[in-house]
């Protein structure tokens, strides 16, 4: 994750903990929420659109390929939002790298991750965005919507990986079409 997502995410963070009026802490959600369905369903869509003898797909030997970088985000969702919700992740961050290989696997634990992220997120409201949680990865601890923040700000991450595979293949991603 790049230098300015951190600073932007932390800022906002910030926000949830100095103890601003409601209407700001409720912004800061629908913000929170706004980032994550732009970056969700680009992602998905890009899940979709992608043939599945393009999933074994790496534009050079050294970085993951098409299918294995949903499938990390997959198991990344579930370390981030399972902090978010208080709970031990249900699959680790490399829990689908090696075990869903093929197309349709991959779509599925990608929809599923999604859709164990959207119940956090949901579940996210002025007096819990601010509760202070355990963070994944041994960051310590937070405000509960940190971890949803910097979910989104990987989802978004990886979707541009993702953007430069469909670049690299000819094809115009999701959130360049019908531009």
């Amino acid at each position: 994750m790049s230098r300015t997502s951190l600073t932007v995410i932390f800022a906002c963070a910030s926000l949830l903990l100095t103890g601003q009026p409601a209407r700001a802490q409720a912004d800061l959600k629908a913000i929170v929420l706004k980032q994550l369905t732009t970056s969700r369903d680009f992602t998905l869509k890009v899940a979709d659109q992608m043939p599945e003898t393009d999933y074994g797909f790496r534009p050079v030997n050294t970085v993951r390929t098409f299918g294995e970088i949903l499938a990390h985000v997959a198991g990344a969702n579930y370390v981030f939002c399972a902090a978010a919700k208080g709970e031990p992740a249900p699959h680790a961050e490399a829990a689908f790298e090696k075990t869903a290989t093929t197309r349709a696997q991959i779509i599925k634990v990608l929809a599923e991750s999604v859709a164990y992220c959207d119940a956090a997120y949901a579940a996210l409201d002025d007096k819990r965005a601010g509760e202070i949680v355990d963070l994944p990865f041994g960051m310590g601890k937070g405000a509960r919507a940190l971890p949803l923040m910097i979910n989104s700000g990987h989802v978004q991450e990886h979707y541009g990986n993702l953007v430069t595979y469909f670049r690299v293949k000819g094809m115009v991603p999701p959130s360049s079409q019908g531009q």
